[in-house]
């Protein structure tokens, strides 16, 4: 079977717990897009920890876990996220690259932080490059990481590519750094990640065909899909389920189950428009409580409450068969909670979300519900939970029409509700 988690919300919804409670049971995980400017917390009986490529499934040793072809690498930052894992003692021979994978490349890096210095409205990158290695990608002068196998080729195309980007931005080598000095990081890199590149369809369709259970992880969530978020606030790449097929190189007739996951509130990094941001003491408390800072690079994700048209426009694009509602711990203590019902633009109420310059204007229509006071962090089982608590979940799963299967309560793959 093979089973895409995807996000529901803006990004940074707990989507590397999922994958990392599922990959327990899992054959194969299935990085499919996105680069290192994201990372997935997880928390088990090895530690705490921020991936940021490698896919979460790397924890158990009996799945394989893989770098699909729609993923962009910077090839050093790979090294050290490996590096940091064996330090830890997690093996990491179970990891595959494919070698249609894109490289972020130290000119990017210098490319984006250019070109978002020169934006009169930003869009909040994170600065490290994803956006330009996805231009090249797209222009078709980027370099696939398994052209490195064939040194003397990969050395005339990486020349080409690192030319071209001085006659269009004269001055870039004095800040990314020499051809050289590329050269070398990537030759050290190299030396490491070598074995681990390989043609990954022989090795997927036999997963797929032997009806193995491979699982489908992303980045970031559907409202910052290049096509369907809030343009130009976006990644450069699509996180909806429509993308999985494509960045692992899977039909997508064979994907049978999409779980999406979505916050008990909602929470976004960088610009754009975000109807329900609560820049009040309530949105202080989700954050503080609900540690809402990015896992890599540190920055205060901005907090709301729950967002249900978010919810149901993702339910159309990404076909859930089922959600996990994380978090709700996080909302314990608070005398009510809300959801947001819709969207109201002059005069009239919208549900599926807008253009980006539509949505910076609307005011969220919000429902009131109860709350309650209990510590969930030792709950087990559904039936445990405060009745205002199940009250909550019930509303919006009838909402969104969608099955609440999972409820987590912590961040430890073990506070996980399945009901």
């Amino acid at each position: 079977m093979v089973h895409a988690v995807v996000g529901a919300q803006f990004g940074d919804e707990g989507k590397g717990k999922m994958v990392d409670y599922f990959a327990v049971e899992a054959d194969m995980v299935i990085r499919y897009q996105g680069g290192g400017n994201a990372g997935h917390t997880i928390v088990n009986d090895f530690g705490k920890f921020a991936l940021h490529l490698v896919p979460s499934g790397i924890f158990n040793p009996s799945t394989v876990c893989v770098l699909g072809a729609g993923v962009v690498i910077h090839p050093a930052n790979l090294v050290k996220e490996l590096k940091t894992l064996q330090d830890a003692g997690i093996a990491i021979d179970n990891l595959v690259i494919s070698e249609r994978a894109h490289m972020v490349l130290p000119y990017h890096i210098w490319q984006d932080q250019y070109e978002e210095q020169t934006r009169s409205k930003k869009v909040g990158t994170t600065l490290q490059g994803i956006g330009p290695a996805y231009q090249d990608k797209t222009g078709r002068f980027g370099l696939q990481i398994g052209e490195m196998k064939d040194l003397e080729r990969f050395r005339e195309r990486l020349k080409g590519a690192f030319d071209l980007k001085l006659r269009r931005m004269p001055g870039m080598e004095e800040v990314s750094g020499s051809f050289e000095e590329m050269w070398n990081e990537l030759m050290a890199a190299r030396e490491v990640l070598l074995p681990y590149i390989k043609d990954t369809i022989p090795l997927v369709r036999d997963a797929v065909q032997a009806g193995k259970h491979v699982l489908l992880e992303g980045q970031l969530g559907v409202m910052r899909d290049l096509d369907w978020g809030v343009y130009p606030f976006v990644t450069s790449s699509n996180p909806i389920s429509g993308a999985t097929s494509v960045g692992a190189g899977i039909p997508p007739t064979a994907i049978k189950r999409v779980t999406g996951i979505t916050k008990a509130y909602t929470t976004a990094v960088g610009e754009g428009p975000f109807p329900t941001m609560l820049d009040n003491e309530i949105g202080d408390y989700l954050r503080e409580k609900g540690h809402e800072y990015g896992a890599t690079t540190g920055r205060k994700r901005t907090c709301g409450w729950l967002d249900l048209p978010t919810l149901r426009y993702g339910t159309w694009l990404n076909g859930y068969t089922e959600l996990a509602l994380m978090k709700l711990d996080v909302l314990s203590g608070l005398k009510e909670v809300a959801v947001c019902t819709g969207y109201e633009l002059h005069g009239t109420v919208h549900d599926m979300p807008l253009l980006a310059h539509e949505m910076e204007q609307v005011k969220p229509v919000y429902q009131t519900l109860p709350g309650w006071d209990e510590d969930l962090s030792d709950i087990t089982s559904y039936d445990a939970l405060p009745a205002n608590a199940q009250a909550f979940i019930a509303y919006v799963e009838k909402a969104v029409g969608v099955p609440i299967k999972y409820v987590s309560v912590g961040p430890d793959r073990k506070q996980t509700i399945v009901r």
